[in-house]
């Protein structure tokens, strides 16, 4: 056996672990009773000190030298040279990370979630802030054991998006700013309200996933190796390319919600299932952190892809002249005298509001900044837990001109906090950017490819997509992927230009 097959032994048993805890966490978030949620939390802790003993051990040390000799005048950009590579990278910053603070934050996050849940249901964020503190601490400690130069955030942001830093999504939130609340403004100014509202009437739950899983499959989301389940928050989850599963929530009376939350997961999916086969347990599909066991590079990466098929194709102009009629046919009664243009303008009406997941393409940026704002203040002590919900209310007022009437539809409305994501917001900033530039490149390189979008035919898209991102898995950066598919890195000129364009038309605001 040579020194890489080891190597690709021995990660492929990381895998594995990790794959396992993913695992126990779908569960916990789909269908754990409460009451188990604190086992849960201990099965989680060992299993995550496990993954970091099996990863940080001298083995992993040994074999890393050896198959650096072996794979030595390799290819740089072969696939082999990059597992190796980044796994030594990860090697080095994880071996700095505590196993106490690995099993701590482990077994608090089921624990943690559950309490947001039910504080999120009773409108209770005195009983959730202690846990939101726990959890805060841990992202401090683990912050200093990885390093920093200029902000705490800058480690935990490494483990989501690391070519960002707290300096460079300022600089990014200043572009989008000056591109965004002029359109915003203008739109504001010009707002009618539509002839019938589409949501003061109740859609049945069953029909409403029968419709959102007819769509996700039209995408190309496989349900042989993948299903839809039910979540108080939507999430993607993947235990090798084999097993990718999604899931949304359903409100009665708001279609849209089921709807966009099923195509937004469908398009994480997509990535997952896209991932090259030969890629499956290997240093390419592995998020060394332990958040994504399998597939996209980044969240940034990952992100682009949930909002190009969520919002650039499931919310066009184009998608709703084709499959509105499918619509009428689960809602016949609901959708008498309606038509795809005034669904078109319904699913993107423009109005500031309060929850980010229902936020408008305009609007939706603005939600992402104020929680990064956030974050950052927490991590540097210039904000205190206790205080969130006045800070939050203020930059909700600040950011979109209105107040929360209460905290679960305030600081409660998330729940990245309470399982400990600090850092994991600025990939949904990064994605929807990434994206406009990777649709722009497939539009370049596929002829006849708003052709096949105007007939409902996703195949050549998804095909670009999966030669150019998914089937890479974690094995170029995000600003790579970017250069090699577009010729260019993150840049947010595509991006306001596709919102400018859109809106402009929809509102007609040239007139």
């Amino acid at each position: 056996m040579t020194a890489y097959d080891q190597f690709q032994l021995h990660i492929a048993e990381l895998s594995d672990i990790l794959n396992a805890i993913s695992i126990l966490k779908w569960d916990a978030r789909t269908q754990m009773p409460p009451g188990g949620a604190q086992t849960r939390g201990y099965q989680l802790a060992t299993l995550s000190r496990l993954a970091q003993v099996h990863f940080i051990s001298d083995k992993t040390a040994r074999l890393l030298d050896a198959v650096e000799a072996e794979i030595a005048g390799e290819d740089e950009d072969s696939y082999r040279v990059r597992a190796v590579r980044q796994t030594r990278q990860y090697y080095e910053i994880i071996r700095r990370i505590p196993l106490d603070l690995v099993s701590a934050k482990a077994e608090l996050e089921p624990v943690s979630e559950g309490v947001w849940a039910e504080a999120k249901a009773n409108n209770d964020f005195a009983s959730f802030a202690p846990f939101l503190q726990q959890q805060l601490e841990l992202a401090k400690r683990q912050a200093e054991a990885v390093g920093y130069t200029e902000h705490p955030f800058d480690a935990l942001v490494f483990e989501y998006e690391p070519s960002m830093t707290a300096a460079k999504l300022n600089r990014l939130f200043e572009q989008l700013k000056a591109g965004l609340l002029p359109l915003l403004k203008r739109i504001v100014a010009n707002d009618r309200p539509l002839e019938r509202d589409l949501w003061a009437q109740e859609y049945p739950i069953d029909k409403q996933k029968a419709f959102a899983l007819d769509i996700a499959q039209r995408f190309g989301y496989d349900l042989n190796r993948g299903r839809l389940d039910i979540a108080p928050h939507p999430f993607e989850i993947s235990f090798t390319r084999q097993d990718v599963r999604i899931t949304t929530r359903y409100n009665r009376n708001y279609l849209p919600m089921a709807l966009f939350g099923t195509l937004h997961e469908t398009g994480h999916a997509l990535y997952e299932q896209g991932v090259d086969p030969a890629l499956t347990r290997t240093a390419l599909t592995i998020d060394f952190l332990g958040k994504y066991p399998v597939g996209g590079t980044s969240y940034g990466a990952h992100e682009s892809q949930s909002r190009l098929w969520e919002n650039q194709i499931g919310r066009s102009r184009e998608f709703w002249n084709v499959h509105f009629g499918r619509l009428c046919d689960y809602f016949p009664e609901q959708l008498a005298d309606a038509d795809a243009d005034l669904m078109y303008r319904a699913v993107n009406r423009v109005r500031p509001s309060l929850i980010r997941v229902e936020a408008d393409e305009v609007t939706y940026n603005l939600h992402i900044m104020l929680r990064v704002e956030i974050e950052m203040g927490l991590l540097d002590g210039s904000l205190k837990v206790n205080d969130l919900p006045e800070i939050w209310n203020a930059k909700m007022q600040e950011y979109l001109g209105m107040t929360p009437p209460n905290d679960s539809k305030g600081v409660l409305q998330d729940v990245h906090w309470s399982g400990g994501g600090f850092g994991s917001f600025p990939g949904y900033t990064v994605g929807n950017v990434m994206s406009a530039q990777f649709l722009q490149a497939a539009r370049r390189d596929v002829t006849g490819l708003d052709d096949a979008l105007a007939r409902g035919d996703y195949a050549p898209l998804l095909g670009w997509l999966t030669d150019n991102i998914y089937r890479h898995g974690r094995a170029y950066s995000a600003s790579e992927l970017l250069q090699r598919a577009t010729g260019r890195d993150l840049e947010v000129g595509p991006y306001l230009h596709y919102l400018e364009t859109k809106f402009t038309d929809l509102y007609r605001l040239g007139n």
